[in-house]
């Protein structure tokens, strides 16, 4: 059974089933029980159109939960509207999707959570370590969003902003956890940045860009993360750089600053440095500052102590850190990066192994454990 398959068609399903009528989150309903139905079929007998196949069993589940609810007599016009079997039109809903999920009646909060939850193919675990609430918490708040559009006819699209910050969770789970979507989240930004004219609409792309650039470098032969610093550049995309670079420039250049553009702007000045001792540490400070300005956001403050860290010392970075709560994702692990640039092995081998227990993925996990190992080692002689 292709899984890639089935994720790869399961936004295209779902655009059909709510262009033809569905309400989202019944449409949501019918395409699981397809795909549910697809598992138990396929291996034995695979069809010669997965997607026709998917259209038409999702859009019969629907019909029949249709049948079954109090509102049957209302939609049973829809009866009669059951695409016949065969090849389904090859149409790229996914960006429509997103727009959709950004209803006017959800909060952005909850747009974002049910749009990687319903589109993004995120699960709710992976969407709340993205917001930092319980698991419990997430589940509630996409149960919400769903009464809220269940039986909305999306007829109003949401705002950029929100599908922005969708793409934006997509790609940094793409990126850096289990579920490839980095490609993905870059694909669906350059259709936006096609479409619409928005400065940090192409902060985000040359975001994206700056950051994939790298990942070949991000990890060892043997799967090892491999620190920004200890990176080969000479494997980083050159191409890719450039191109978020200029992207990056002239959004600049338009003077309405946003939050992508300035995590861009950090991320260039990394891909700009020849070395890591060459990086322009001073200026990403500034930058944090300016993104802190704009976003408030307690992560951002986190990596800002990392950068004063460079700047200015590791007893300036350990300061930065002292204003920010300890519960924070990766805390311990800044803190035993700056404790061991101070000297101090014992604390920073202790914060290693702490950050390792809450690591969010075993490649991280075995990264910090064996930091802690090292400076464990090093005490010994």
């Amino acid at each position: 059974m292709n899984e890639v398959l089935l994720r790869s068609l399961t936004p295209s399903v779902l655009g059909i089933l709510v262009r033809r009528g569905a309400d989202f989150a019944a449409a949501e309903d019918a395409v699981q029980d397809a795909l549910v139905e697809a598992v138990r079929v396929w291996p034995a007998d695979p069809p010669r159109d997965p997607k026709g196949w998917l259209v038409t069993v999702a859009w019969r589940r629907f019909l029949d939960a249709t049948r079954a609810d109090t509102a049957r007599r209302r939609r049973e016009d829809l009866v009669e509207e059951e695409p016949a079997p065969g090849p389904a039109p090859a149409v790229d809903d996914t960006l429509q999707l997103y727009f959709l999920c950004a209803h006017p009646s959800l909060t952005p909060s909850s747009a974002v959570a049910l749009t990687l939850r319903a589109v993004g193919g995120l699960t709710t675990r992976q969407i709340a370590q993205a917001y930092l609430v319980p698991e419990a918490t997430m589940a509630q708040r996409i149960s919400r969003a769903k009464r809220t559009v269940s039986g909305v006819r999306f007829d109003q699209p949401g705002d950029v902003a929100t599908v922005l910050r969708v793409l934006y969770l997509v790609f940094n789970e793409g990126y850096s956890g289990d579920v490839d979507l980095a490609a993905e989240a870059i694909r669906l930004t350059r259709q936006l940045a096609a479409a619409i004219d928005h400065p940090e609409v192409a902060g985000l792309l040359a975001l994206m860009l700056l950051h994939h650039a790298r990942r070949a470098a991000r990890t060892a032969p043997d799967g090892s993360l491999v620190p920004l610093a200890e990176q080969d550049r000479g494997r980083w995309d050159t191409e890719s750089i450039t191109e978020g670079v200029e992207i990056l420039q002239t959004a600049l250049a338009r003077d309405r600053l946003g939050e992508f553009q300035a995590q861009a702007a950090i991320a260039a000045l990394h891909a700009d440095a020849p070395t890591a001792e060459e990086t322009d540490w001073v200026q990403i400070v500034e930058w944090y500052d300016e993104l802190a300005r704009l976003t408030d956001n307690p992560i951002v403050r986190l990596n800002r102590a990392v950068a004063v860290g460079e700047a200015d010392g590791p007893r300036a970075g350990l300061a930065a850190l002292v204003a920010l709560d300890d519960s924070l994702p990766r805390h311990a692990a800044v803190a035993a990066y700056l404790h061991e640039r101070d000297g101090d092995l014992a604390t920073a081998a202790r914060l290693y192994a702490e950050a390792a227990r809450k690591a969010p993925n075993l490649a991280e996990r075995d990264h910090l454990t064996r930091q802690a190992a090292r400076l464990n080692a090093r005490g010994c002689h």
